[in-house]
């Protein structure tokens, strides 16, 4: 029976403020990731990387909060999304990502930004753009969890919520909400105990959007009172006290000038709960950052409160009042000093620090970028100081193409996000985790494809027209041998380098030291420079996978060469086997533009004439095994078959034409091994999967299979199993499954769907087996618990995620069809 465990997810987090929550029981970090809930326990050593994706909205998440439970109590996340909906997941023991969709909450009429919880109290409050507040009411029991709505308040002056802090006022049950967001404005409203919310002040000062409220007691006394901090694009954070005694405000007229006075007003406003009266003042202005701020969060330790800032400006400051002058001072700065930031580079992380976190013993700090990957820092007490670890990363947008290195040492996958990215499994004992090891290519145009050419070099196409060549680096086979004990064969003539030209596209290749000279130049005129080649130096000798800020600096590959001469996008590209041959097409709506041009890679020329067969756009290119055919498939709903040319061995000659292959659109097509003879799959639009046999004289179809939705992805693993071949499919609707194809007969042995809980929840754009068990076990498949040999099978999607399984018992299944999967112990 077919058994499959998921070894590895790779999901960039959402750029949203509200998009993440740090569990102060579990310890569990949850953020969204496209149109998912992504679980991440990053101080847990024995879980490596997302433990599991959460499916379930039908549009990108933009708020996650933990509800404060007791320690007792089922873990419970709520998560708002563009689709207008709150979802509410309880963990429970069952299931395999360990959380269940209990219910989902509609009311809002547009997407919903924010979401407000507090310690102590069952209420929600929900922030959207239909410019509303809804307030909650949530029970909860194991198992069991029933919410109900108590009020919609209509903001006014009408403004769209982007920032919530509810908290408990007092020690009777009134609650404070201070709502905030598309103006420079926080409204402060008051519920007495089993009341509706009354808005009673306004809080005036800042000049931009305000994209962060949070408000904590000052102490552990009941009674103290609380500070509310709110961050703005204009850069500042002000706090604000909220306090039972009436404080007497301070003199007017002291000489300021009128802006400032009315920047700095100590208005007292006064709000009112069950009868006691509240003074809500102006209590300090913090200025240090020199961006947007996107994030602020209370943390009360040692009976202090710290404030934990992230900025646009790619830092997280730390704020604290300093007792000898009652000054708040940033205590701590974590990030990129201005000299790397790259706001002149194509590899900065211009966008800075969207989310910043407080782990729940306050010890470690965790906080999201604009590459979608997070970062870890821990508090070293030895040192006293803050020492950043390993944290995750993955792609931001949808993964479009995957291509394994030509012996399965490493995964390289591209996308939307305009980055190629390597993924490789790193030694740690007797166990690998994956990580992604390398960032090869930082793009400025959606990548749509990708090849590996031999182990060190790869080619990839983009919106751009041409393709592009790499070569790996010195720094990337060191690294990749440091931590994963992936060896190169050809080391000693790979590139040292590379790096991005100020203003550039193209990766340079440098040389030792050809920098040295720059370096200095650069340096005494107070410049910013690039990665050198010492700095990468560093990074190859690593015992530990890259952080963030080396992986966007010192892990690109350099670039080989161009390959020009389509008219469109490039839609498609495939390297032979032997690496001598690329083949690639482009977007196309005629028959001048769809055709397939052929580059040999010992030169990069063009081989002419191009092999012209379709009319529109050719999705997939596929070489056979042994490269003696090429087989294309396109929109035209046809595919076509090219032989290689004997009297000319870099030429390919059309051998066959089958117009109507599909009823609809060819989206996908893989060839089978050798061994089962001249096979090959396609998958098209018309929700049927064909398996074609070349004959002599003719080629037929020998299988058909229907599945519930378009077929967007195809591949058949290298390996035969007992005779019998192992097809997985993607779909449109994010569906995996498996198929045991009978050889002896053509017919399906056996069909294994992939659970739910573990499938994407957008469309798969490509499926990617691993090469041969010899040549893969050196970095990381094995055999499995039973003693079965594993295959490892790759999943590319739309929601932008990553994912890698282990398959295993593919030779002794029945013919049965049920849903399975796990997680293995990573």
């Amino acid at each position: 029976m077919i058994d499959c465990k998921l070894d590895y997810i790779a999901a960039g987090g959402n750029r949203h403020p509200s998009a993440a929550d740090w569990d102060a029981e579990s310890g569990l970090l949850a953020y969204g990731a496209d149109r998912n809930v992504a679980l991440w326990s990053p101080l847990i050593e024995e879980i490596q990387g997302v433990q599991g994706l959460l499916r379930g909205h039908e549009d990108q998440v933009n708020a996650v909060k933990f509800f404060p439970t007791k320690a007792t109590m089922s873990t419970i996340i709520l998560s708002g999304s563009v689709d207008r909906t709150i979802r509410v997941w309880q963990s429970i023991v069952e299931p395999l990502i360990g959380f269940k969709l209990m219910i989902t909450l509609e009311g809002h009429d547009s997407s919903v930004n924010c979401l407000g919880v507090s310690k102590g109290t069952n209420l929600i409050a929900s922030g959207s753009a239909d410019a509303t507040i809804r307030i909650w009411k949530l029970n909860a029991e194991v198992g069991d969890v029933h919410i109900e709505h108590l009020q919609t308040i209509q903001t006014d002056p009408k403004f769209f919520p982007l920032a919530l802090a509810l908290q408990s006022l007092g020690t009777a049950q009134d609650l404070v909400l201070a709502v905030a967001g598309t103006k420079s404005i926080v409204q402060v409203y008051v519920a007495s105990k089993d009341e509706n919310f009354f808005q009673q002040a306004t809080l005036t000062g800042h000049e931009g959007w305000i994209r962060s409220l949070t408000i904590a007691q000052e102490n552990s006394l009941a009674s103290c009172d609380l500070l509310l901090a709110s961050a703005s694009q204009d850069k500042y954070i002000r706090l604000w006290r909220i306090t039972k005694e009436k404080e007497k405000t301070r003199p007017e007229g002291l000489g300021i000038s009128e802006s400032f006075e009315k920047s700095l007003s100590n208005k007292a406003h006064k709000i009112v709960a069950s009868g006691t009266s509240y003074s809500l003042t102006f209590e300090a202005l913090l200025m240090g950052h020199e961006d947007w701020i996107y994030t602020i969060s209370w943390r009360l330790e040692n009976e202090q409160l710290l404030l934990l800032s992230a900025s646009a400006d790619n830092s997280l400051a730390i704020w604290q009042l300093e007792e000898s002058s009652g000054m708040w001072v940033c205590t701590t700065r974590l990030g990129e000093i201005s000299a790397q930031k790259g706001s002149t580079t194509a590899t900065g992380t211009t966008g800075g620090f969207w989310i910043g976190l407080w782990s729940p013993s306050g010890k470690h700090l965790a906080c999201l970028g604009r590459t979608g990957s997070w970062r870890l820092w821990s508090y070293d007490r030895d040192r006293a100081r803050w020492v950043q670890g390993i944290g995750i990363s993955g792609h931001t947008k949808s993964v479009k193409d995957l291509a394994w290195s030509s012996n399965g040492s490493y995964l390289l996958s591209t996308g939307s996000d305009q980055t190629t990215r390597l993924h490789a499994a790193s030694r740690q004992g007797k166990k690998r985790c994956w990580h992604e090891m390398a960032r090869p290519q930082i793009h400025g145009y959606d990548i749509n494809c990708i090849d590996s050419v031999g182990q060190t070099q790869f080619i990839s196409g983009a919106d751009e027209k041409l393709l592009r060549v790499f070569d790996e680096p010195r720094t990337t086979a060191n690294l990749l041998s440091n931590i994963c004990g992936i060896q190169t064969e050809a080391e000693q003539n790979l590139p040292d380098a590379a790096n991005i030209p100020v203003l550039g596209l193209s990766n340079k290749a440098i040389e030792s030291g050809e920098d040295e000279e720059a370096d200095i130049d650069l340096v005494h005129h107070g410049q910013a420079s690039e990665p050198t080649f010492r700095t990468q130096i560093q990074v190859s000798d690593m015992g530990h996978p890259p952080f963030e800020d080396q992986l966007a600096r010192q892990t690109l590959w350099p670039e080989r060469e161009k390959l020009y001469g389509h008219g469109y996008e490039i839609s498609a590209v495939a390297a032979t086997h032997d690496g001598s041959l690329v083949a690639t097409s482009c977007r196309a709506s005629s028959l001048d533009h769809a055709v397939i041009r052929l580059y040999t890679t010992q030169d990069w020329r063009e081989v002419k004439p191009s092999l012209t067969a379709h009319s529109l756009t050719v999705t997939s290119l596929r070489f056979s095994k042994d490269d003696q055919y090429l087989l294309s498939v396109g929109r035209d709903r046809q595919w076509a078959l090219f032989e290689r040319d004997g009297a000319r061995e870099e030429s390919y000659l059309l051998k066959h034409l089958n117009p109507k292959g599909h009823s609809r659109m060819v989206l996908n097509a893989c060839w089978a091994p050798i061994r089962a003879g001249r096979v090959f799959a396609t998958a098209g639009r018309d929700k049927t999967v064909k398996i074609w046999r070349i004959d002599t004289m003719s080629i037929e179809c020998v299988t058909k299979i229907s599945v519930a939705s378009p077929g967007t992805a195809i591949d058949i693993a290298a390996q035969l199993s007992q005779g019998n071949l192992m097809i997985a499919v993607g779909t449109e609707a994010g569906d995996v499954t498996l198929y045991v194809l009978e050889l002896l007969n053509w017919s399906i042995k056996e069909t294994r769907e992939l659970d739910s809980l573990l499938q994407p929840s957008k469309a798969v754009t490509q499926l990617a087996w691993r090469p041969t068990w010899a040549e893969a076990s050196l970095s990381g498949l094995h055999t499995s618990d039973q003693g079965q040999q594993e295959l490892q099978l790759a999943v590319a999607s739309d929601d932008s995620s990553l994912r890698l399984f282990s398959i295993s018992g593919f030779g002794d299944g029945s013919h049965q069809s049920n849903e399975f999967g796990g997680y293995n112990s990573r």
